[in-house]
C-alpha cells in the first residue's frame, strides 16, 4: 500500500469565506457541500436555526440545524479549492469562530508544504492541527499519529514562532533568545515551553501502545 497523509488545517481570516464569517456570529458550522455550473458556485452549510446569516438562504431544517444555501462566482478565492488543486479532494470542512477547520488526505509532505505555503500567502494563518500518515500494510501499526490537539495554545504559539523564525533550521534563522523576544517571554519560559511541547509530540510518535 502506497503511505499517504490524512491531514486536518486550521485557517483563520480565509479570504472571502462566507462559512467562516458566518459562524462569527452564527455558532459552529458543518457538513459544507458546493458544486456548480463553471460560472457560479453554489455552497451549501449547516448551522444553528436561528443563525440567520448573511446572504445565505434556510433550504431545510430539522429543528435545531438548518441547511444554509448561497452562491458565489466561480472565480472567487476559495481555501478549499485552492486544496483540490494540489490533488487532495476535501474529506470535511467545519467553521467555528471565523476559522476552517479542513481535512483532507494527500500522498506526500512535499505537496503538503506546497499547498500551506500557498495558503499563507493569502489567508491570515494557517496550522497544522493533525497529520495521520499511514503505514504499509503488515506492519505492526496501521496508523501513525499526530495530535497537536494535545499541545495547550501557549505550547503551539511557542512552536509556530520558533518555526517560523527559524529556530529549528539549520543554520538557525533564530535563537533562543531572539524567539523569547518575539514571543515577550523569557529565555527560560521559552525553554519551559518548548520542552514540554516537544515531549507531548514525542510521546504521541514513539508510544507503541497508542
Amino acid at each position: 500500500m502506497t503511505s499517504g497523509f490524512r491531514a486536518e488545517l486550521r485557517i483563520r481570516e480565509p479570504p472571502s469565506c462566507q462559512v467562516a464569517a458566518a459562524t462569527e456570529s452564527a455558532g459552529d458550522a458543518a457538513a459544507v457541500t458546493w458544486g456548480g455550473d463553471g460560472a457560479t458556485v453554489t455552497e451549501e452549510v449547516t448551522l444553528p436555526s436561528d443563525a440567520d446569516p448573511d446572504g445565505m438562504e434556510e433550504v431545510f431544517s430539522d429543528g435545531d440545524r438548518s441547511v444554509y444555501r448561497f452562491d458565489r462566482p466561480a472565480d472567487q478565492a476559495c481555501v478549499c479549492e485552492v486544496i483540490e488543486q494540489h490533488g487532495a479532494p476535501i474529506r470535511d470542512v467545519r467553521g467555528e469562530d471565523g476559522r476552517l477547520h479542513v481535512t483532507f488526505h494527500v500522498e506526500d509532505v512535499a505537496t503538503l508544504r506546497e499547498l500551506v505555503g500557498q495558503l499563507r500567502e493569502t489567508t491570515g494563518g494557517v496550522s497544522l492541527e493533525r497529520l495521520t500518515q499511514s503505514a504499509t500494510a503488515g506492519g505492526d501499526r496501521n496508523l501513525v499519529l499526530v495530535d497537536r490537539a494535545a499541545l495547550t495554545d501557549r505550547q503551539r504559539e511557542v512552536l509556530e514562532t520558533a518555526h517560523e523564525l527559524g529556530y529549528f533550521a539549520r543554520p538557525k534563522g533564530a535563537n533562543a533568545t531572539e524567539v523569547a523576544d518575539a514571543l515577550g517571554i523569557s529565555r527560560s519560559t521559552f525553554a519551559e515551553h518548548l520542552a514540554a511541547a516537544q515531549s507531548k509530540l514525542l510521546d504521541a510518535v514513539l508510544d507503541g501502545d497508542g
